[in-house]
């Protein structure tokens, strides 16, 4: 019966250096990036429709800027932007393009319907940054 509790007891063993080893080599790699510490940048995404009213298949735009609260001046790469749609008390996705920190976008989007739309930009959160949402903007389609 020693036999199977020695097996056990190996295996307890071999699993606890498997999963102590990657703790081990982190601390060991030296200060870890703000980013990875939880410390994230606050951000302020604002945008606003080029018209208040469109026709059924004309095009709205969308337009806005993703500010970065923390004092970063730009880092490389896009971070997520969303334009969404409230729908049945719901946040519905319909568009979804980047944007660089401190940069400015534009959507580009038509509707087929006619119907009075409640919209907004959207940033989730992401390794560098917290989420932010845009003030709601009102769009009717006629």
């Amino acid at each position: 019966m020693s036999k199977p509790s020695n097996f056990v007891s190996a295996l307890v063993v071999a699993c606890t250096v498997a999963l102590a080893a990657p703790a081990v080599a982190l601390a060991a790699a030296g200060p870890v990036p703000a980013a990875v510490q939880g410390k994230k940048h606050k951000a302020k995404v604002e945008a606003q429709a080029d018209k208040k009213s469109v026709k059924v298949g004309e095009t709205a735009k969308i337009k806005g800027s993703f500010a970065d609260l923390g004092g970063q001046e730009s880092i490389a790469g896009g971070e997520p932007v969303i334009v969404q749609q409230l729908q049945a008390g719901v946040w519905v996705d319909l568009s979804t393009g980047t944007c660089r920190p401190n940069g400015n976008f534009v959507f580009s989007l038509s509707f087929s319907v006619r119907a009075s739309l409640t919209l907004r930009v959207y940033h989730p959160e992401t390794e560098l940054y917290v989420s932010a949402v845009s003030s709601v903007i009102g769009l009717v389609v006629r």
